[in-house]
């Protein structure tokens, strides 16, 4: 007995070490001895060729055991198990004479240990039909698999199976029963089974961590996170994970070096989102002092934080660290590729990111799914359509072209490259879709403006998510439907599974931007303040630009100085909402806070700036930018840019050199810097160089009306009647229609539209009284001469009409609120500043190039518009 105790010790040791040529050493010291036959001593040297490997020789000494017993069965598919040969462990298994509990336990783990959880269940299933008993084990890997597959009802009835087994108290049950309950979403049940826990083991204290982070949201998670006896790394990682995952860039680098100063050292995973943390925030200073401790702590640079810098460094921009990194690598893998090869595609660097692409191909790494979805990005233009359709043909050579990631890219590059019909085909074939897989095609026919088909994928949908419901908001808001896309976000309040988002309430604004309703902005804010997104800076963006575009500047200057942490979006939001409603100073002192916050302006800044500067009439500022938006940040001019330094120099009357600098801009002039010296020339009454402008806007084939009208009005200033005659023949061979001029108020629940000549409103008598009483007096200011009979008040512009109806409906405290489709007029311009006077109301207008705010017989704009 000894000498059996101590072979079977030695072949165990041999078994751990995987010593093969000990193990082989020892059979033949067996077989001399003559033990060979001691079924105890060969069940131990089965074991021991399972534990190094070598199945072919455990099965050979299996086949000579004469009489093998269930201990010889069980560790023979055990063996068979730990090599992944599953078929073979159940055919075994079924061939058995016998099996005890640890035989069933044995083929659960195996199926579970080799990715076949549902065949774990199915095995446990069997077990009570053959009447065997489980036990802890039995239960510990049945309850596993629950988690595995989310199956929250039948976790339940083995949790009473469980306690009706008397095992409720066995913390390894305990374990694996809160594992489960959290893995199933159902974080109040797994919190009562935490609390029966004498002594919680670090596993459960991260696992509710995580659970909570799911359920209750980042806060919660940090709170059991503090409560927490001790914690590992697993801990922190586990907490910084869930910070990054959330979006807080900034607090997962503090949990990061409160982690440091706890002592507990990171590692691989830590660094890995860390490293992902900074490029979220764009903080390229803390990625590299992140990259100088790793150098520091660690003794060799591994693949796994070698592909996090890679990625991190590419999504900065800064492709050249990204590719000394990978250069510097001992060891690339898959990731590594792909890290770099996105990094490029993601810059503009089509070329080299298919060279890189060519390369991996060349050595010895296989591409993966998300290697030919991100190079498949890569040709989603015309200039690479032929090399998509040969990755196209290589994905399906290599087996990826089913796989969701690479379909659902497929869909995208083909939809990109005006392949419609390829597209729907490799949807249409797709054995599996998910979300995002329907979600590519309502956003590719809605860039392409076909909302119908959209809306049709969208109704087809098995399932939907937020970023679905925000795909097909935004598809219908982006192409002016908003009313309905405002009916579709009624539907989705109503759904139990979808919350809003932040990207929600922002597409949102943009309805409440083109309609300018005030009233739908508040309703909608008041939403995003009891989901708790207020505080986001795209939603306070996007509610600094919804109060601008609404006349609501102030309370657009209080959100904005509310934002804790403003972006580029947030001076730039500010920015134009001070151009727009006529206050240029203020629109330059945002500007210069922005620059010494340490901010840099792009070309958007820029454009708002200049607007600002046009419409005040600050000339002198306006040419001061225009020149130092080149010279000081490296901007180039666009159209855009040169539209408002023409509208500046021609609304102040500088015409000539307006005219000079659209001569010397270097790219071609679009329509839109003509119509700015054109409006110019009605202004200050030039009918020659009005002639010029329209000249060239007919070379351009410009169809819009208010070209045309505008150059009508120079003549008609100047008295010069036939060039009236002269336009609108012109007009008329070439099929051109004046845009009927309306404008809008919002009263109560309603929007009221009125026309020029108007006579279809239930209420137009009462706004014709409303607007002669108010015009008899300003006729008694003797500050505006002209005779207005019945005809004249009945033949005026919508505007006027909106006012007056404003008037009546309104109570004198508020401001009345009007929006016009097309540029206010001279005369009506007059009118309502009048009104203003004689009536002591604030009024607000407009008009299709900015906001209007009378006051007291004043004009916001200065009557420089």
């Amino acid at each position: 007995m000894n000498y059996s105790q101590s072979f079977s010790e030695s072949m165990k040791i041999c078994g751990k070490q995987r010593s093969v040529l000990n193990a082989k050493k020892l059979h033949g010291h067996l077989i001399s001895t003559g033990f060979i036959s001691s079924i105890f001593l060969q069940n131990h040297l089965l074991n021991m060729y399972s534990n190094c490997g070598l199945i072919e020789d455990s099965s050979r000494v299996f086949d000579e055991i004469d009489n093998p017993n269930v201990f010889s069965w069980n560790t023979m598919i055990n063996g068979l198990s730990d090599l992944g040969m599953i078929e073979k462990a159940r055919q075994l298994f079924d061939e058995m004479p016998e099996r005890d509990c640890v035989s069933w336990n044995t083929m659960m783990s195996c199926y579970f240990q080799n990715g076949k959880v549902e065949e774990t269940i199915k095995v446990f299933s069997l077990m009570f039909k053959d009447c065997y008993y489980p036990d802890l084990y039995s239960f510990s890997y049945v309850i596993k698999a629950c988690g595995s597959l989310r199956l929250l009802k039948l976790g339940l009835l083995l949790h009473c199976l469980v306690e009706k087994f008397a095992y409720g108290k066995a913390p390894f049950i305990q374990v694996s029963i809160l594992d489960m309950y959290v893995k199933c979403g159902s974080v109040d049940l797994a919190d009562k089974v935490f609390k029966r826990i004498q002594s919680p083991s670090l596993f459960c204290w991260n696992n509710m961590v995580y659970g909570y982070s799911k359920a209750y949201g980042v806060g919660r998670a940090i709170e059991i996170f503090e409560q927490m006896p001790e914690r590992d790394t697993v801990s922190w990682n586990t907490v910084i994970s869930i910070l990054l995952q959330h979006g807080y860039g900034v607090k997962t680098l503090s949990m990061f070096m409160e982690m440091c100063s706890h002592g507990c050292e990171p590692n691989s995973v830590t660094y890995a989102s860390v490293l992902s943390s900074c490029a979220s925030i764009l903080d390229v200073q803390w990625g590299r002092h992140i990259h100088a401790r790793i150098i520091r702590s660690e003794p060799s640079l591994n693949v796994f934080v070698g592909s996090s810098l890679i990625d991190m460094y590419a999504k900065f921009g800064h492709l050249e660290t990204a590719k000394r990194v990978f250069s510097n690598l001992s060891e690339r893998n898959t990731v590594s590729w792909t890290s770099l090869i996105g990094g490029f595609a993601q810059f503009g660097f089509e070329e080299e990111a298919l060279v890189l692409f060519n390369q991996m191909r060349k050595v010895a790494v296989a591409s993966d799914q998300f290697t030919v979805a991100t190079v498949l990005g890569v040709c989603s233009s015309r200039k690479y359509t032929c090399f998509g359709t040969q990755l196209h043909a290589h994905s399906i050579k290599i087996g990826l072209d089913y796989v969701i990631p690479v379909s659902n890219a497929l869909v995208t590059m083909y939809f990109k490259c005006d392949n419609i019909q390829l597209a729907n085909h490799v949807f249409r074939y797709m054995p599996l879709r998910d979300i995002i897989s329907w979600t590519a095609m309502i956003s590719a026919y809605s860039q392409k403006g076909d909302i119908e088909s959209a809306r049709e994928y969208f109704d087809k949908m098995p399932e939907r998510n937020v970023i679905t419901w925000n795909s097909m908001l935004a598809a219908y808001i982006q192409h002016g439907h908003w009313e309905e896309g405002l009916k579709l976000y009624k539907v989705m309040l109503l759904q139990d599974s979808v919350i809003p988002d932040w990207v929600t309430f922002s597409t949102l604004f943009g309805a409440c931007n083109d309609f300018a309703s005030l009233r739908l902005g508040n309703q909608i804010i008041a939403q995003a303040v009891k989901s708790g997104f207020d505080s986001d800076v795209s939603v306070a963006n996007g509610i600094v630009t919804m109060y601008s575009k609404c006349g609501q500047f102030e309370k657009a200057r209080k959100v904005f100085d509310s934002i804790i942490f403003k972006d580029l979006v947030s001076w730039n939001a500010m920015i134009t909402s001070y151009a727009l409603n006529g206050q240029g100073k203020s629109a330059v002192q945002i500007f210069e806070n922005m620059l010494t916050s340490g901010v840099i302006p792009d070309h958007i800044s820029y454009i708002g700036l200049l607007s600002g500067c046009s419409h005040a009439g600050l000339v002198s500022e306006g040419k001061y930018y225009f020149n130092s938006m080149t010279k000081n940040h490296g901007i180039s001019r666009s159209s855009e840019h040169y539209t408002c330094i023409v509208d500046l120099l021609g609304r102040a009357g500088f015409l000539e050199e307006a005219k000079k600098v659209i001569e010397e801009m270097p790219i071609q002039p679009d329509s839109a810097v003509w119509v700015a010296l054109l409006s110019a020339c009605c202004t200050h009454g030039d009918s020659k160089l009005a002639e010029y402008a329209i000249k060239h806007l007919q070379e351009l084939n410009l169809k819009d009306s208010g070209s045309y009208v505008l150059l009508a009005n120079v003549y008609a200033e100047t008295g010069d009647l036939n060039g009236v005659v002269k336009v609108r023949a012109m007009m008329r061979d070439r099929g051109i229609r004046k845009n009927p001029g309306c404008s809008w108020i919002e009263v109560g629940d309603t929007v009221h539209v009125f026309t020029a000549d108007d006579a279809s409103h239930p209420q137009i008598n009462e706004v014709h009284r409303m607007l002669e009483e108010v015009l008899k007096k300003i006729d008694g200011t003797g500050k505006y001469v002209k005779d207005y009979s019945a005809s004249r008040y009945r033949g005026c512009h919508s505007e006027k009409l909106a006012v007056a109806f404003g008037l009546i409906h309104l109570p004198s405290w508020m401001p009345i609120h009007v929006m016009k489709n097309l540029r206010i007029c001279s005369d009506c311009h007059t009118v309502i500043k009048l009104i203003s006077l004689v009536t002591a109301r604030e009024l607000v207008v407009r008009d299709a190039n900015r906001f209007h705010h009378f006051r007291n017989g004043t004009c916001s704009c200065g009557d420089y518009w």
